[in-house]
C-alpha cells in the first residue's frame, strides 16, 4: 500500500523543476523545428512547426487545373495530414519521459 509518510518532498519538488526545465526546452525545440509532409508524389508539400502549425505550403504549378479544384484541394489536405504526422511523431520522440515519482499513477 501507498504511505503517503514515506514521500521526499523535497526531492520530489526537485524532479519536478528538472521536468519542467525538460519540457520547456522541447517545447522550445519542437516550435522552432520544421517538417515536411507531401501529397501527390511531392507535387504538393506542406510545412509545420513542430507543434502542427502550417507554415508554408508549395503547389507544383501542373497539379492546377481549374476545372478539378477538388483534386488539388484533395492533394493539400493530405500534404498537410502528413506533414503533421511527421510532426506529432517528432513531438513525441522530443518530448522527455515521466520520471518515477513513486506515487501511483504518476510517472513511470
Amino acid at each position: 500500500m501507498f504511505d503517503p509518510g514515506s514521500l521526499d518532498l523535497e526531492g520530489l519538488m526537485a524532479q519536478a523543476q528538472a521536468l519542467q526545465d525538460q519540457l520547456e526546452r522541447a517545447q522550445a525545440e519542437l516550435a522552432n523545428s520544421r517538417i515536411t509532409g507531401s501529397s501527390g508524389g511531392g507535387l504538393v508539400e506542406a510545412t509545420v512547426s513542430g507543434t502542427g502549425e502550417l507554415v508554408s505550403l508549395a503547389i507544383n504549378p501542373e497539379v492546377v487545373d481549374p476545372d478539378d479544384t477538388e483534386t488539388l484541394a484533395d492533394l493539400v489536405v493530405a500534404a498537410v495530414r502528413d506533414a503533421n504526422t511527421r510532426a506529432m511523431a517528432v513531438a513525441q520522440a522530443t518530448m522527455p519521459p515521466l520520471p518515477d515519482t513513486g506515487i501511483p499513477g504518476l510517472g513511470q
